[in-house]
């Protein structure tokens, strides 16, 4: 009797072909996954070996032995901003006298000029010429005595603190005062002097202002 071979079915040998690669995929992916467990377990470790540094480190230190006495602490040492020095410095410029005599400091010429004991003629017949550019300027017109002496005074800080070397004040001619009395103009000059910043000043150049302004030159402070 003959029997008839089952052939063995085409679908079945290609599936067990194909496990090879799923196998080698399950491997690498283990893989992958061993590792990534390796370096969380790492991290931990090195997250717990910072946690515990400061704890290992001090661990030997014995604690002083308390004596019941009070340490108090220490007063900061008050700060001392510029602008606070700045502002006193105003208030005491505030109260510049009227009645300081400076005829004896002032150069009877044809431009009425001052200079700061220790600074040479030749610093004023500069600033005459106009060697030195003026940085900034104010104009005191129109304000009684008062006004101009807290303007002028808020002025010349201004200047100091933004290291203007020479600067141009307005004072007028005096023409539209009452009694036609150039107040300012005789005021102005007796301010001046009495500020330690105020090196030298002159009458201005014509085109400048002529006899109703000044060209101050100031010493700027030390940096």
């Amino acid at each position: 009797m003959n029997r008839t071979r089952r052939a063995v079915p085409v679908e079945r040998l290609d599936g067990l072909a194909g496990l090879g690669p799923l196998a080698e995929r399950l491997r690498a992916r283990g893989r992958e996954q061993a590792l990534d467990e390796a370096r969380r377990q790492e991290q931990a470790r090195r997250v717990a070996r910072e946690a515990n540094l400061f704890r290992d480190e001090v661990a030997d230190a014995v604690p002083l032995t308390p004596t019941g006495r009070a340490d108090p602490k220490r007063p900061t040492p008050p700060a001392e901003p510029r602008q606070r020095v700045l502002d006193e410095r105003a208030v005491l410029d505030a109260s510049l006298s009227d009645e300081i005599g400076i005829e004896q400091y002032l150069e009877t010429d044809e431009a009425l000029s001052y200079r700061r004991h220790g600074i040479g003629p030749d610093v004023v017949r500069r600033l005459r010429r106009g060697e030195w550019t003026v940085k900034g300027q104010i104009d005191l017109h129109g304000l009684r005595a008062d006004e101009a002496r807290e303007a002028l005074t808020a002025f010349l800080n201004r200047a100091l603190r933004d290291e203007w070397r020479c600067v141009r004040i307005i004072h007028g001619k005096g023409l539209g005062s009452v009694g036609r009395e150039p107040v300012l103009k005789a005021r102005v000059p007796r301010w001046l002097v009495q500020r330690q910043e105020v090196l030298a000043f002159c009458q201005a150049r014509p085109n400048d202002g002529g006899a109703g302004a000044l060209i101050v030159l100031l010493r700027l402070p030390a940096r």
